[in-house]
């Protein structure tokens, strides 16, 4: 029997893997307690996902059940054991602002609960494959002190400039920034999911994203960009942009792309492996540029309130050089680009709200 454990398995990641690996396993098994409801109040609950996998997924077992509570996981483990052949971490407290507020609740949610399941992975079933949703965070704000240029309606790096072509590769220091206290948090994290595979050879991997997105996504406005932005317009709601000037940059990967990703990963595991992912030069937008797609997209004009002042740690360019995973994995490419992305989250978002 081939088992897969989701962590986090009502969210965006977690929610559309359990969608995507139905098929391929004999069983999934969703833990998740639908504490983004807690994080970011009624519209970020996921219970809505919950019923939907339930109904749809009859191979899909769900368990309300806290990362952070070791002899609660313990006896999932133990009940599937070597039956176990692939975990996915996508559980966490996903905010750097929220984190501010309660440094314990995401410390421990994002540290200790990693920690936890990297554990009983190597107690239960030692050989599995074990995925882990970092993100660039990890990075801190070093990205900052890259020469931009400003243009209209983004930052761009300098052309002359080595991650001009591909953007940001994993040789970026993780030390030495700062980070946020949620950065820090998922820090700790990923250097254990490195540690456990490197020091005992498990198959663990680290995928860093940037702004991981889709049509699943429950956006809030401290996570889920482009769905709360879209959320935003249709709802007639104001949006708040904080800091530079609306120019700052992200790349987006749609939730199937980086799901791909772990499919290529588990079929040809590595020890203790990192890999930078994300939209990379393919599908990636500022702010500003973001509203007028949306715009173009819904016809409806989105009411912009501008704070001066920028989240603590936020990078003013992200592009993800994905290059080493599509070295590894020639066979992997995208499916969605950004604007596939948000007219498929505009369909699907005007069913739900």
């Amino acid at each position: 029997m081939d088992i897969i454990i989701i962590t986090g398995s009502n969210g965006l990641i977690g929610g559309d893997a359990v969608e995507y690996y139905s098929s391929k396993f004999d069983y999934v098994i969703g833990i998740d307690n639908n504490f983004r409801e807690y994080f970011f109040g009624s519209e970020g609950s996921t219970e809505w996902r919950k019923k939907m996998l339930e109904s749809n997924f009859q191979n899909y077992i769900h368990y309300n059940m806290d990362v952070r509570n070791y002899n609660d996981l313990d006896k999932i483990f133990q009940k599937y054991n070597s039956d176990i052949k692939l975990i996915i971490h996508t559980a966490s407290q996903p905010s750097h602002d929220w984190a501010a507020q309660e440094p314990l609740t995401d410390f421990t949610i994002n540290a200790n609960g990693t920690l936890n399941l990297l554990e009983l992975t190597r107690k239960y079933c030692p050989n599995s494959v074990f995925i882990f949703t970092s993100t660039n965070k990890v990075y801190g704000d070093s990205p900052n002190s890259l020469p931009f240029q400003e243009l209209d309606k983004r930052f761009e790096l300098e052309m002359q400039h080595p991650y001009y072509n591909n953007g940001i590769d994993e040789g970026m220091s993780i030390d030495q920034s700062l980070h946020s206290l949620f950065g820090a948090s998922k820090l700790a994290a990923d250097i254990l999911v490195q540690e456990y595979g490197k020091y005992y050879e498990m198959y663990t991997g680290v995928f860093r994203g940037g702004c991981l997105t889709g049509s699943n996504h429950s956006g809030t406005e401290l996570h889920g960009f482009l769905a709360y932005l879209m959320k935003c317009a249709l709802l007639d709601k104001e949006y708040n942009i904080f800091g530079y000037k609306g120019k700052q940059v992200r790349d987006n990967i749609h939730s199937f792309d980086l799901i791909e990703m772990f499919w290529h990963y588990y079929k040809k595991p590595q020890y203790g492996e990192v890999y930078n992912v994300g939209g990379s030069r393919y599908s990636n937008s500022s702010i500003l540029e973001a509203i007028e797609l949306i715009e173009d997209i819904t016809g409806k004009v989105i009411k912009k309130n501008y704070i001066d002042d920028n989240r603590i740690g936020d990078h003013i360019w992200w592009i993800s050089d994905i290059s080493k995973f599509q070295n590894q994995y020639p066979s992997w490419d995208f499916t969605y680009d950004l604007i596939g992305i948000l007219n498929q989250i505009f369909i699907e978002l005007k069913v739900r709200i």
